[in-house]
Order: structure tokens, then C-alpha cells, then sequence
């Protein structure tokens, strides 16, 4: 962050619909969103699907969803790049007439010869300049019937520099640099210069992006000073490795952000987790949404390369479970217990969230728990009533179920009360009451407390299955 960043910041999001919005493009788009609104600018979300071949329009709606799960709306946008072809070739011709672009003629074949030559000779390989125009040079014939590409006039002296917001000061010398192509045979025009015109025509000041843009970068500046404007100031943010230090993969979960919704992660957790993915603010690990907007800026964006952490995320996750009501989850829950082909309305399902969420790492789980009160009563295998359901446990459930009749209320507090006064008086362990209990309401071996399960399957229910015994 500089002196000069004032309250005119606009920064955008320019995710390509090649494929789903992963997680590295998620935090991209988190920092750039999170700029904007700490110096309460502009977010920009821009599509940038000129790859007719690979773009597809289920993953511009993914981005989409994933952005709006996310809870990252742009201010601005979605602008499409097909829908400013226009504008490109507009800009094309300008610079044509302006000297600062010109038509090759060279085939991609000369090309690469021209590359083999200088990697002979020890050179760069790159474009050796053939159909440039410069004072006192004759040009080759233009070949009958050859479409030209457009190339942009990079400039041969100097160097092109920047102060990077997240590296530091970087440079490129400018004879580096080809003269790229800014538009191809067919007219179209190619990425690196429609994110310039764009960049331009949006006023973009701040761009946040993935450091495999920084090669991108100097072509990109000398572009936009050939047009006349000020370059917006670039911060390169490095990639997320996996655990294992390797590049972040599917294996990883570098999958569509929306399967992270799918699994049962709250939105706001993975915003928590996906900003400390390069990001600090001291040692404080989890913050709000608000908190992050307050704190963020880019000098605490690290240079070096964040780690994925799956159980990480899955303790945010559970943290924010407990932070949420009962209620809220209990909505969130609903349609996933549907989904698994349970009823949320057999039971009072905040009651159970209250029950469930001090243990579970995502929605998922909470759903899958939750079952257990949603679906109909399953008895316990024949395996498991001969191991643990024999004469003596059905004395001392036969003694809980008469005593439990005639509770005056059917609370957990007086359910409590009541299962240390049966193990007293029988003079056992909880093991020998609360399994044969669990197998003889639930069906199951294993559930959450069994006083609060009693309580939540209701006096008539616990009594009716006793009874069935």
C-alpha cells in the first residue's frame, strides 16, 4: 500500500471460464475485493472469456455461484470481453495510425525459425523484429494473400519497472521484451492486450493477482503508456502449495469452490481461512468478515508461498459452527437432511444443532448426525441385542422406564438426575446403561449424550421403545 491510495481505488477480479473458480482464483478475488472495500472503493468483477474454445457458460455460472456463495458481490460487472470486441479493434486501429502497433507478416513457422537462430547463437529466442517499422528501414514485400497478425511497438531502450505492492521493486529490460502480438490473423485480439484496454477503459487502480502474471506485467504497463494512461499498481500474490509443498492440486482440493458448499463449509469460514492464505493480521487467527475489511492491507500480504491446510480449515469451520445459533444452523441443515431423505420437522431441530455442534467440523456432519432424530426408528441388530441387551440391562432398563413415567418433567437436567440415581442404586457403570439404552431407543451404539437424546426423542417415544423390549 502507498501514500497515494485514496478513497478513487478500483480494483477488479478478471477470472478466465475455462474451468471452475478454484481456491487460488477465490483468494485472488478475496484480497482484490477486500482492497476495495477497506478504502471503500470499487470491486470490478470481469470476464475474460476470449478462449472461445475452452470458456463455457456452466463455468461463468460457477464463478458466478462461487462469488455470490462467497459473499464477494462486485460493485461493478459482469463485464464480458466477447461483448467489447469493438472496443478492442477500435483501440487497434488507433494505435496502427498512432505507430505505436504495426501488421507482421511473419508465419508462425519464420517465427520459430527466428527463434531457433537466436537460441543458436545464444540469444533469447524471440520475434527478431523483421516487419517493424523504423526510420530509414525497408520493409519486406507483403506476401500475396497473407493475413497479418497486429504486434505492439514495444519499446527497444531502457527498462520498465514497478514497485510491486506485495515484492517489491521489480524490472524488466525493455529489449527483453517481444514485440507481441495484440491481435491475430481473424482480428481478434489476444489477452494481454484486452486486460490493458480494459484495465483502462475501467479505471482500474490496484491489481491484485497470482504472481504467474508478473512476465504479463511489463508488457502490459508499456502497452497502457503507449495509450496514454497510467498504469493502476500491480501486487503478485504467490501461489498456494499443498500440504505436501507441491503445487496446489485436485488431490489437494483445488476443486470448484462450490464443492467446499457442497461438503458443509460455511462461507464465512473459508473467507476466514482463504485471507490468512497469505494474509496477517498479527497472530489473531479468526476475524470477521468486517474485522477483515478493517485490517486488510497489501503489506501484510506475504512474498512467499502459502500451504494448504485441510484440517485448518476444518477447525475454522467448526469454530464458526459453534458461533452460529442453533436456528441458523437448523436452516442451513433442513435441506441437506432432505437431501440425505430425512424429515427436519420430526424433531425440533435447533434443539438438536444445540446438541450436535460443540462436535462437528462442517454442515455435513451435522446433517448426517441429525439423522438420527429424522429418520424412522430402526431397531439394533440381532448382534448387537445379544451382546449388550441381556436379562440383567433389561432389569435396569425396565426399572428406568417406570421411574422415568413418573418424572414430573421430561427435561435433560431431570433425565440426568434420574440415570446417576439408577446406576447407584444398581450399583453400575454408566457403560452397562447407557449401550443398552442407546441400542434400545436408537437403535445405535454410539450417539451424543444420552440424557439430551432422551430429551429430544420425547417421554412417549423413550417409553413406547422401552416398553417394545
Amino acid at each position: 500500500m502507498t501514500s497515494s491510495t485514496t478513497s478513487a481505488v478500483r480494483t477488479r477480479f478478471a477470472p478466465s471460464p475455462t474451468g471452475f473458480l478454484h481456491l487460488g482464483g477465490a483468494r485472488t478475488a478475496l484480497f482484490s475485493w477486500a482492497f476495495a472495500r477497506h478504502h471503500q472503493g470499487i470491486f470490478v468483477l470481469r470476464i475474460e472469456d476470449t478462449d472461445l474454445e475452452r470458456s463455457t457458460p456452466q463455468a461463468v455460472q460457477a464463478i458466478l455461484d462461487s462469488m455470490a456463495w462467497l459473499g464477494m458481490a462486485p460493485d461493478e460487472g459482469p463485464f464480458y470481453q466477447m461483448q467489447r470486441m469493438d472496443r478492442y479493434r477500435e483501440v487497434i486501429a488507433q494505435m496502427l495510425a498512432a505507430g505505436t502497433a504495426y501488421h507482421c507478416y511473419s508465419t508462425p513457422q519464420e517465427v520459430e525459425a527466428m527463434r531457433e537462430k537466436a537460441r543458436a547463437l545464444g540469444l533469447k529466442p524471440r520475434y527478431d523484429g523483421t516487419w517493424r517499422p523504423e526510420p530509414g528501414k525497408t520493409l519486406p514485400a507483403v506476401p500475396p494473400g497473407r493475413k497479418p497478425v497486429v504486434r505492439f511497438k514495444n519499446p527497444i531502450e531502457g527498462v520498465t519497472a514497478w514497485d510491486d505492492l506485495i515484492k517489491g521493486p521489480i524490472s524488466f529490460d525493455n529489449a527483453e521484451l517481444d514485440d507481441l502480438i495484440i491481435a491475430r490473423p481473424d482480428g481478434t485480439p489476444t489477452y494481454n492486450f484486452c486486460v490493458v484496454v480494459d484495465d483502462r477503459d475501467m479505471k482500474i487502480t490496484h491489481v491484485l493477482r497470482g504472481d504467474d502474471h508478473v512476465n504479463n506485467t511489463p508488457r502490459q504497463i508499456n502497452i497502457l503508456r503507449a495509450l496514454g494512461a497510467t498504469p493502476p499498481q500491480y501486487g503478485h500474490v504467490p501461489m498456494i502449495l499443498g500440504p505436501d509443498g507441491e503445487k496446489l492440486s485436485k488431490r489437494h482440493g483445488a476443486v470448484n469452490v462450490m464443492e467446499y458448499d457442497n461438503d458443509g463449509y460455511l462461507p464465512e469460514a473459508m473467507i476466514n481461512y482463504l485471507a490468512r492464505l497469505g494474509w496477517s493480521h498479527g497472530n489473531d487467527e479468526l476475524f470477521s468478515r468486517e474485522q477483515l475489511i478493517e485490517w486488510f492491507d497489501t503489506r501484510h500480504l506475504s512474498k512467499s508461498a502459502a500451504q494448504w491446510d485441510p484440517k485448518k480449515l476444518n477447525w475454522v469451520n467448526a469454530h464458526y459452527i459453534k458461533q452460529s445459533t442453533n436456528e441458523d444452523l437448523a436452516a442451513r441443515v433442513a435441506p441437506r437432511i432432505q437431501a440425505l431423505g430425512g424429515n427436519p420437522q420430526a424433531v425440533d431441530l435447533a434443539a438438536v444443532m444445540g446438541l450436535l455442534k460443540d462436535r462437528a467440523e462442517t454442515l455435513k456432519q451435522l446433517a448426517e448426525g441429525a439423522m438420527l432424530f429424522c429418520t424412522p426408528y430402526t431397531p439394533a441388530s440381532a448382534e448387537l441385542v445379544a451382546q449388550h441387551l441381556d436379562d440383567a440391562a433389561r432389569v435396569v432398563l425396565q426399572d428406568f422406564a417406570r421411574r422415568a413415567q413418573a418424572l414430573p418433567e421430561w427435561t435433560t437436567p431431570a433425565l440426568a438426575e434420574l440415570i446417576h440415581a439408577i446406576l447407584a442404586d444398581h450399583g453400575i457403570k454408566m457403560g452397562k446403561l447407557g449401550i443398552p439404552m442407546r441400542l434400545a431407543v436408537t437403535g445405535q451404539k454410539q450417539t451424543p449424550a444420552i440424557d439430551a437424546v432422551l430429551t429430544l426423542l420425547g417421554r412417549e417415544t423413550v417409553l413406547a421403545r422401552l416398553a417394545a423390549l
